[in-house]
């Protein structure tokens, strides 16, 4: 049951936070320098291929939704009873969100490629920062509780924005499409400075918020275990990062050298999407 939950977080987050971050890199960051890609088929065969990526991401929202049933009530047959998961939509926290969650997963199912990309992206965002209030957050009442919900929905947007535009230079460095692949590294290396800083500073804030202080106790034990996991994942992102900006600046751009460093990068973000899906069901350790 545990097992199936952390799967199910990792799918469902990994592919919310793909569909807005290559959003994101489409429509509103490199609109310009993707006009040739978005001409040729590979526009179209994108968009679809998203459409099949909400599609995923709805069944495993149902899923964790009714392995979140199960695993209240420790109970597997809790997970297909109507009144059980009824009352975790109804009577929990965690339920009142996801009901929102859900409706804006369904919308993005039925609305890709029928509305412009703006509102296509809007509607991404939204299913995006709904997952903030379920994680460690809610863990807390008041004022704290609301800053750390805030503070997280900053590093959702942080991380898929980055793991999106990954995504999307991972696709554009497998053929040629007709784009200035040098000028969208190179842009790309520069947003990411910014991204990382929101990324870092608001992950900072999570730990101090969550274990009381710089670090969780045990430092290598459960939850202070996979953090430092994640933290090296994040760290092999950021090394391959610089690399590939200076591949960027060549002459003649290392096409396969590119390809294998943003493919890298691509696996130590998968690596630090799946340890955050364990850390999302791990109670924080407390100094």
């Amino acid at each position: 049951m545990h097992e199936g939950l952390i799967l199910c977080r990792f799918i469902h987050v990994g592919a919310v936070l793909l569909m807005f971050g290559v959003g994101a890199f489409r429509s509103l960051l490199f609109v310009r320098h993707l006009l040739a890609f978005e001409a040729s088929p590979a526009g179209p065969r994108l968009g679809r291929l998203l459409g099949w990526v909400a599609a995923i991401a709805l069944a495993s929202a149902v899923a964790w939704l009714m392995l979140t049933a199960a695993y209240l009530s420790s109970d597997w047959s809790s997970a297909i009873d109507p009144s059980n998961v009824g009352r975790v939509l109804g009577k929990t926290w965690f339920g009142h969100v996801w009901v929102v969650h859900l409706l804006l997963n369904a919308l993005v199912v039925i609305l890709n490629r029928r509305v412009r990309p703006g509102a296509l992206l809007a509607l991404n965002a939204l299913l995006l920062l709904t997952l903030a209030p379920v994680g460690h957050g809610a863990m807390f009442d008041g004022l704290k509780g609301q800053l750390l919900i805030v503070n997280q929905m900053l590093h959702l947007l942080g991380v898929g924005t980055w793991l999106g535009g990954l995504g999307m230079l991972a696709l554009l460095l497998r053929a040629d499409h007709g784009v200035d692949l040098a000028v969208v590294l190179r842009r790309f290396s520069g947003i990411g400075y910014g991204l990382v800083a929101v990324i870092i500073a608001t992950g900072l804030i999570n730990v101090r918020a969550l274990s009381g202080g710089f670090w969780p106790e045990p430092a290598f034990a459960g939850f202070g275990r996979v953090l430092a996991v994640k933290i090296t994942m994040v760290v092999g992102m950021l090394l391959l990062a610089a690399l590939n900006r200076q591949l960027a600046r060549s002459a003649d751009l290392p096409m396969a050298r590119l390809r294998l460093s943003v493919f890298l990068e691509c696996l130590f973000g998968a690596g630090a999407l799946a340890a955050v899906s364990l850390l999302g069901t791990l109670p924080p350790m407390s100094g």
